[in-house]
């Protein structure tokens, strides 16, 4: 097996144990009596729908996912919307979302199934804000570089869905909430923006994130942010109702990982799965690491997380290739050294890309095709680059979502 073919092995163990169509059934109740649906958003939940309806049966619901991810469910519908930004069929299937919320009482039962992606995907500004404005504010968010949890600290705010007012919609019914994390920490209030959850958070927060980070939003959404919000605290009698369950999260994946890994001999260091920061610093940083992780034997360093890129270009990038490009540059072809970062749910920033491998002869091949990665990286063009000397990976959609998935192994 060569060292890309075992990196690529390694990230495929990582998605397949994350599948919700492996995973979820322990997990779910039985069939509980009487009115039962199914919610959802995300870019795993129609695949996680679909697991819900092979042991429970066709289900009444909704569940939005991104385009391209829908699944065949028997009663369930499943509506494709825009991400990572938000679009009209978003928030045309969010409305719709709360009008079923709103016909269900108290003996009734909701199952919610939620999962990375559901910030874009559950679409309901508050009054005041147009759908043209909350892009503008998703774009500046995505751009600024702020991590995923102070980014969604804003979306919260001006959302009339997120912050726990899903859950609250369809007060007095019983719900139970599954998640798949994908976010570092696994902090149930920042998956999809924490539809479901409780939040202390304030809208003068929210301004502080907009200011720290320099994004530039629409006048409305600033005077949103300037007076109460809708979002629920954790001790609302709206939410006393609430079960809420991550079922699958990046440590076990990458545990599967680090499980393949030794069964091939290599010795593994976990460098934790809750990495965050600017993509090209960890970057530089995971450099050295694995310089200094040289031995007699094979080494295989493994992280999780979620990376960042502040956008300083007009290329295509994600942040798992920018940490690649950037690695790549910052080991100058050391011997021996080679590397995957993805994404697990295929889609690395807004491109059909899941992210990328290196080698020692990563800066060779560029270089021989005409190809600058300085360049590439000063533009955020990673992807550009990684297509042009063929080390990209893509997987199409892959119906989950765990959050990055990244490895070094280190040959003596």
């Amino acid at each position: 097996m060569t060292p890309q073919s075992l990196l690529r092995a390694l990230f495929d163990k990582a998605v397949e144990v994350a599948d919700p169509m492996r995973s979820l059934a322990a997990h779910l109740p039985p069939k509980p009596a009487g009115r039962v649906v199914v919610i959802g958003a995300g870019k795993a939940s129609a695949r996680m729908a679909e697991a819900v309806e092979a042991v429970w049966g066709p289900c009444e619901g909704l569940v939005i996912t991104r385009y391209g991810y829908g699944r065949p469910c028997q009663g369930i519908k499943i509506v494709e919307a825009a991400h990572p930004e938000p679009d009209a069929a978003g928030a045309a299937a969010t409305a719709e979302m709360l009008a079923l919320l709103g016909s269900l009482g108290e003996g009734d039962f909701v199952l919610a199934l939620i999962s990375g992606g559901a910030s874009a995907l559950l679409v309901a500004p508050v009054d005041g804000v147009s759908l043209a404005e909350k892009q503008a504010v998703n774009a500046a968010l995505l751009a600024c570089g702020a991590p995923i949890a102070q980014m969604n600290t804003v979306r919260k705010h001006l959302s009339r869905v997120k912050g726990g007012q899903l859950a609250a919609a369809a007060y007095p019914a019983r719900v139970l909430a599954l998640m798949i994390s994908d976010v570092p920490g696994d902090d149930m209030a920042f998956i999809g923006s924490g539809p479901t959850v409780g939040d202390a958070s304030t809208p003068a927060d929210a301004l502080a994130i907009l200011e720290q980070w320099g994004a530039k939003v629409p006048a409305s959404a600033l005077a949103a942010l300037a007076k109460p919000t809708g979002v629920i605290a954790p001790d609302d009698k709206r939410l006393s109702h609430i079960t809420n369950r991550i079922y699958a999260a990046p440590a076990q994946s990458l545990a599967a990982a680090e499980a393949m890994a030794k069964a091939q001999g290599l010795r593994v260091v976990m460098l934790g799965d809750a990495l965050e920061g600017e993509a090209r610093e960890v970057a530089a940083q995971m450099a050295q690491t694995a310089l200094q992780a040289r031995s007699t034997t094979p080494v295989l360093l493994l992280s999780g997380g979620e990376l960042t890129v502040t956008r300083r270009g007009d290329g295509i990038g994600g942040p798992n290739a920018e940490f690649c490009l950037a690695l790549a540059l910052a080991l100058k072809g050391a011997a021996g050294i080679h590397a995957i970062a993805c994404d697990t749910d295929g889609v690395d920033g807004a491109a059909e890309v899941a992210g990328a491998v290196i080698g020692p002869d990563t800066l060779q091949k560029a270089r021989a095709l005409g190809v600058d990665p300085a360049l590439a990286l000063s533009r955020n063009d990673a992807h550009s680059f990684f297509a042009a000397i063929g080390d990209q990976v893509v997987t199409g959609p892959t119906l989950t979502n765990v959050n990055d998935f990244r490895a070094i192994l280190v040959l003596p």
